[in-house]
């Protein structure tokens, strides 16, 4: 073969062979969506008429106290409040002289429905205490909507809004979720429209009791922190596969339920509400979410809140806690009557919580004890309106549904407390409440006093006294 048929068989090969470097590489198959909110909300508001309350005494929950105030509902929302409002066509007015009138209460610690009446174990539902790592439960799988303590919680306790947590067995216990106070058939009926779900998690002795019960880690603190820690390692990388997949495409990543929740959380889709007593642990979880970058959003039961209000309050954390509940086991024994207004007063996020199916219908009542201890310790700026912030806004803002409720802010939902004295009285109970502008219970008229369906046909049933 000649030189110059050896060169162009080169040059022809070359050529193809650039042609082949050319050549356009297979497409990564497209990215398909995760469906973030598979049980949505349903809640559609029960119907309301127009109406106005007259010459009520008003506390706004955002601080403020109206003597003689007038508050408008309609179409749902709160539409004024001041003195003196015109009366429009067609509202009902009701008369406030000598009541009271305020934002309906949120309790950010439940467990109705997950821990219902009646008290069995067939009903036992809050903790999956099958393995201290369990985000991959939420707690509307099993709320139990007949449970008669919502109703109780309304009609007692002017509770309209509510946070259902699993238990505290876990490090991680699984979602939480918020729901509108109002009778229904199905939990996804009562969810709250839009609001955030939480993760609760878990610090100090619940699960290193548990779990070192039963010979395995955790067994003591510094196992609580380790393993807390290895997970969110793994939660971080499962972020950055899913992320990477949903920005170029081609294989989908192993799907964990686990981590789909702590993903949220890293993208500050889910709040975390975690359970947790001591100063010094609460100080280690705030360092820890730093470590992983997510935040969180408030510490309950919090019973050494007042040692570290001023870490609370730099870091943006809502601290929520009992009246007095102290000395039940030894992370709370170090409680004092003032720390919910030792809290407020260092400029950081109160809240007053239950935690328990009974004080749910006497929140009113727990505020009242934890506003008069700080007073009576000389703690400065305390007042019955003031108080009510921890009853209302700053549980709304523990929730992320501040923009929607915990103040009489008109355009706000109606969530309204018509009390028959003062709140703050042990006297004192609710005379109506509404729910969205609708009348939801009326301690004047019978038929406005919701009865759980387990209790039709028992006993003295739909009894609220």
């Amino acid at each position: 073969m000649s030189n110059k048929r050896v060169a162009a068989l080169v040059a022809a090969v070359g050529l193809i062979s650039g042609c082949a470097a050319f050549e356009a590489k297979p497409k990564k198959a497209p990215p398909v969506a995760i469906n973030p909110d598979p049980y949505p909300s349903t809640y559609v508001r029960y119907p309301g008429l127009p109406t106005l309350i007259h010459g009520a005494t008003i506390l706004d929950g955002d601080g403020d106290r109206i003597d003689y105030g007038d508050l408008l509902i309609a179409d749902g929302v709160i539409k004024a409040v001041e003195p003196n409002l015109m009366v429009p066509e067609g509202a009902v007015v009701v008369d406030g002289t000598g009541k009271f009138v305020t934002p309906g209460i949120i309790d950010v610690h439940s467990h109705l429905g997950d821990y219902p009446s009646p008290d069995v174990s067939s009903l036992s539902d809050g903790n999956e205490a099958t393995d201290p790592v369990r985000p991959e439960v939420w707690a509307e799988h099993s709320v139990w909507p007949q449970d008669p303590g919502f109703s109780r919680a309304l009609a007692n306790g002017g509770v309209t809004t509510l946070q259902i947590l699993p238990g505290s067995a876990n490090l991680f216990g699984g979602r939480s979720v918020v729901l509108k106070n109002v009778p229904a058939r199905t939990t996804q009926a009562m969810k709250f429209p839009g609001a955030p779900y939480g993760l609760k998690m878990a610090c100090g002795e619940n699960p290193k009791r548990v779990y070192g019960s039963k010979g395995t880690m955790p067994q003591t603190r510094m196992g609580n922190i380790a393993l807390t820690r290895q997970t969110w390692i793994k939660a971080v990388e499962y972020k950055r596969k899913w992320d990477k997949y949903e920005k170029e495409g081609g294989d989908a990543p192993d799907r964990d339920l686990a981590m789909d929740t702590l993903r949220g959380v890293l993208e500050g889709n889910i709040l975390v509400q975690n359970h947790c007593y001591r100063a010094d642990e609460m100080a280690i979880m705030i360092d820890m979410a730093k470590e992983f970058g997510y935040r969180v959003t408030a510490f309950h039961h919090a019973v050494e809140a007042y040692k570290i209000a001023d870490l609370l309050r730099d870091n943006d954390v809502c601290a929520v806690m009992w009246a007095d509940w102290y000395g039940f086991k030894m992370e709370s024994y170090d409680a004092i009557k003032e720390n919910i207004p030792l809290v407020h007063n260092a400029g950081a996020c109160a809240i007053v919580h239950s935690d328990d199916p009974n004080y749910i219908q006497r929140l009113n009542q727990e505020a009242a004890k934890a506003l008069a201890d700080g007073i009576r310790a000389g703690i400065p700026n305390l007042s019955e309106a003031v108080a009510w912030e921890w009853l209302s806004r700053n549980p709304a803002k523990a929730l992320g549904i501040l923009d929607k409720t915990g103040t009489l802010t008109p355009g706000k939902m109606a969530d309204v407390v018509l009390w028959n004295g003062d709140p703050f009285s042990d006297y004192t109970r609710p005379e109506r409440v509404w729910i969205d502008g609708a009348l939801m219970y009326d301690a004047d008229d019978p038929k406005r006093r919701p009865v759980s369906d387990f209790e039709l046909g028992q006993p003295g049933e739909g009894d609220t006294k």
